[in-house]
């Protein structure tokens, strides 16, 4: 409301002129300014001991930061981290449908595998399957208590495949009841209005029910993604060596320059994260693109 109108709309005797023209004070909020000076102090001093103090030795951070050994380490944990995103999206997905089937056997053997993989540490599911060999020399597939086709696990499976596996197999547990939790948003109103249109079940999935369920689950399933990326550095106890491995063996063989190898990897890592972040961005743009005219 305006002050004219205000002033046009309070005729009463008993206000006074002076406080119908009287601007309207913004609240003030002293402890915020108190706060951002505090954090700007804080980022300035930080900022300060990067360039002032030579442990950082940025000489040998540009030395290190696209040497041969850092970037093999970078293409197995991109490597590493891409085929388990998609493997465990595309298997998360058919778990949470089986989470959410009327099959009691379904549903209740997918919420096992939840429990399972969400309890146990990634770190002991890695080292179980890396003494996979000790524990299974071979794999039966076929008839229980039959004939089956007998496969060697040690060498079938190589060390990036052992990894893969392991970070896919917790993965899926998370990325499950991310997918369910974004099916379980969607109203369900949709469902019934797509029914009574005559929409085969399939299409009224993936036409009405996915891409709504997209919206709630692209953020939140990309938190996974950039978390998978960190539990990534835990291949490095399973022999494979991925960025955080290859810098952990540099500093042992070059101690020296141990900082500026976990500097040269926080900046890879920060990296990643950001290109994740803008992919994100238009992903998230492309699936709420009709939902901006629709408010």
């Amino acid at each position: 409301m305006t002050t004219a109108s205000l002033r046009s709309r309070l005729t009463a005797p008993d206000i006074p002129a002076a406080a119908v023209t009287r601007r309207v004070q913004p609240l003030r909020r002293p402890w915020q300014w108190m706060a951002t000076a505090v954090v700007l102090l804080l980022a300035l001093n930080f900022a300060q001991t990067l360039f002032t103090n030579p442990a950082w030795e940025w000489n040998r951070v540009g030395h290190w930061f696209l040497s041969p050994a850092i970037l093999r380490g970078l293409t197995l944990t991109i490597e590493a981290t891409a085929i388990s995103a998609v493997v465990s999206f595309v298997a998360g997905v058919l778990v949470a449908l089986a989470r959410q089937s009327r099959n009691r056997v379904l549903s209740g053997a997918a919420w096992l595998y939840i429990w399972v993989f969400r309890s146990v540490p990634l770190l002991l599911v890695l080292v179980f399957l890396y003494n996979l060999g000790n524990l299974y020399p071979k794999i039966g597939i076929g008839i229980p208590f039959g004939p089956q086709l007998q496969v060697p696990t040690v060498s079938v499976l190589g060390d990036l495949a052992l990894g893969v596996i392991g970070l896919s197999l917790s993965e899926i547990a998370y990325a499950a009841e991310v997918v369910r939790s974004g099916l379980l948003a969607v109203d369900p109103g949709q469902h019934e209005a797509a029914k009574a249109l005559g929409i085969p079940r399939y299409r009224r999935f993936t036409r009405v029910v996915l891409p709504q369920a997209l919206r709630s689950i692209v953020p939140a399933y990309v938190n996974q993604i950039v978390g998978l990326i960190k539990s990534s550095s835990l291949l490095f106890y399973v022999s494979l060596l991925d960025l955080f491995g290859v810098v952990q063996n540099l500093g042992s063989t070059y101690p020296s320059d141990i900082i500026p190898l976990l500097v040269v990897a926080s900046v890879w890592y920060l990296i990643l994260t950001g290109f994740i972040g803008i992919v994100q961005h238009f992903v998230e743009r492309f699936y709420n693109r009709g939902l901006a005219g629709a408010r």
